[in-house]
């Protein structure tokens, strides 16, 4: 079927060219370009693919001054190289290039008595249509004595919400379930309990996948051992590692992210414990090189872009749609990725004998 011929100027192309070039209506390419829902993805993929051909771009500028918005999405989130913070954070760079938005992005620093008060402060001061706050550290009591009035729509991922607007949504992966497949997942395979390596408490997925461990064993009726709290580091995973090593009735292990996991298998296997003959050890995230390590790492995949999707879906939503009723926002579904690093038990059970560490 042939398109409708296209507009030949060289004035700079408009929203009917591009309806044209697509065969849709201006609105549709107006819902398109900004981000609305309820588009298909079918039809979203060819306005966009219309506006590349012919290099048509919004003007953000004048849309700003006739709507009072400044068409940009300010992003809280830590200054930090971690595995998890990080693919958030670019999940969110993703979904928003998407909507037609700008993005501002402000680090958090850990110590910084400015905290997630001082960085939203800071977005509402350049303007912004909304605030997504990937901070996934607790703040101190002083620091949220400092919260500014916040008079845009706010979304939280995989956190708490902290303050209060005139819309607060909540999206992301939540951790207490992911951690709980990972327990079940152990205590499938015949292991009569599972230590827990916890990250740093401070931190809310730590607390949460401390939770969701802690909650499953309950649910078993099996013995909670103590936990051992390490930094997300694969150090301080060997040093735990040296620690469960010297332990003969350890049979399984989650440690509540990958680089402690890879860190414990490794003090695990220089102290004579084999893995997983002897421990079997679940990490989370599926960092790129968890396939492989020796063992390839059993951990929980999360789904950081379909999160950071959905949720933006429904923040710009609200964001265009002050008074509409919210899109509901799923949980991305839990993928467990088992690989080479978990069995059953040893048997007979190993014995309870102490293991001097290398």
């Amino acid at each position: 079927m042939s398109r409708p011929p296209v507009r030949s100027t060289a004035a700079a192309p408009r929203s009917i060219d591009v309806a044209r070039l697509a065969g849709v209506s201006q609105k549709t390419v107006s819902r398109v370009m900004n981000g609305e829902p309820y588009v298909s993805e079918v039809l979203r993929r060819r306005v966009l693919d219309a506006a590349d051909e012919l290099g048509y771009r919004l003007n953000r500028a004048a849309r700003a001054l006739a709507s009072g918005k400044t068409r940009a999405i300010g992003v809280v989130t830590l200054g930090t190289a971690l595995y998890g913070p990080a693919s958030l954070l670019m999940g969110v760079e993703r979904a928003v290039r998407d909507t037609g938005y700008a993005l501002r992005v402000v680090n958090t620093m850990e110590g910084d008595t400015a905290g997630v008060a001082g960085a939203v402060g800071t977005l509402l001061d350049q303007g912004v249509d909304g605030i997504v706050i990937s901070e996934p550290i607790e703040e101190e009591e002083d620091d949220a004595e400092l919260s500014p009035p916040v008079d845009v729509p706010v979304l939280v991922l995989g956190a708490p919400p902290s303050f209060a607007a005139p819309r607060v949504l909540t999206a992301g992966i939540v951790s207490d379930q992911l951690a709980r497949a990972v327990t079940e997942h152990l205590l499938d395979l015949g292991h009569t309990t599972v230590h827990h390596l916890a990250g740093p408490l401070r931190w809310y997925a730590a607390r949460d996948r401390l939770s969701g461990w802690r909650t499953t064993l309950a649910a078993h009726g099996r013995r909670e051992p103590p936990v051992i709290s390490g930094d997300w580091s694969a150090a301080s995973g060997y040093e735990a590692g040296r620690r469960l090593a010297a332990d003969g009735s350890v049979t399984a292990v989650f440690a509540a992210n990958d680089d402690m996991a890879i860190g414990l298998i490794r003090a695990l296997l220089e102290a004579g414990r084999r893995v997983p003959e002897d421990v079997s050890v679940v990490g989370l995230d599926d960092i790129p090189v968890a396939a492989y390590v020796s063992p390839p790492l059993t951990t929980v995949r999360q789904p950081f872009d379909a999160a950071a999707r959905d949720g933006l879906r429904s923040f710009v939503h609200a964001i265009e749609n002050p008074g509409a009723e919210q899109i509901p926002v799923d949980n991305p579904p839990i993928e467990l990725v088992v690989r080479a690093s978990t069995a059953p038990p040893p048997h007979p059970p190993a014995p309870d004998h102490r293991h001097t560490p290398h």
